[in-house]
């Protein structure tokens, strides 16, 4: 993967435990991404979710570090689906919330899904941002995602029960 407008995707050091924690220890980050993740979200939080990262070798899990001038300000990663859905892959993403509104996450979506096509049979990649999330909406769409379909009611966040929307991007064969 190269650089990018300073956006860079690259595998996540121990070093980025501090830079991680930075970012995710952040309600307005949190509320737009699934439960189970420690809140507050300390250094060692983020060591063990770094831990597991470099870990995990196989063909089902692509999770890298978004860096920003050297900087790591987010996460991204696509996760295979299996069974009849094994070409297909969820793409999940953060930014941290001073890296807003830069740019920063339409070019990490692009170089993830460049790489992914590019290094892997994955044929489908898809992604369920909150309805009400539209940064996270329009990111997709800049990046070549077309909206699918509203999935209604279909998570519950913060005692909520949110939509969601079907956003996907198919490779050229």
């Amino acid at each position: 993967m190269t650089e990018v407008s300073g956006v860079f995707l690259r595998q996540w050091k121990f070093e980025d435990a501090q830079d991680l924690a930075f970012v995710m220890n952040n309600k307005n980050v949190q509320d737009n991404l699934r439960d189970g993740i420690p809140f507050p979200y300390t250094e060692n939080d983020a060591e063990e979710y770094i831990k597991a990262a470099l870990e995990d070798a196989s063909d089902r899990r692509y999770a890298f570090a978004i860096t920003y001038h050297g900087k790591a300000v987010g996460s991204i990663g696509v996760y295979r689906l299996s069974n009849v859905h094994r070409l297909t892959a969820e793409i999940g993403y953060y930014i941290g919330e001073p890296y807003w509104g830069k740019g920063i996450g339409t070019e990490a979506i692009r170089q993830i899904v460049d790489f992914t096509f590019s290094d892997t049979d994955i044929v489908r990649v898809f992604a369920e941002p909150y309805a009400h999330n539209a940064a996270s909406c329009r990111i997709l769409e800049k990046a070549g995602f077309q909206l699918e379909g509203i999935l209604r009611s279909n998570a519950i966040k913060n005692g909520q029960i949110l939509d969601m929307k079907m956003y996907a991007i198919v490779k050229e064969v």
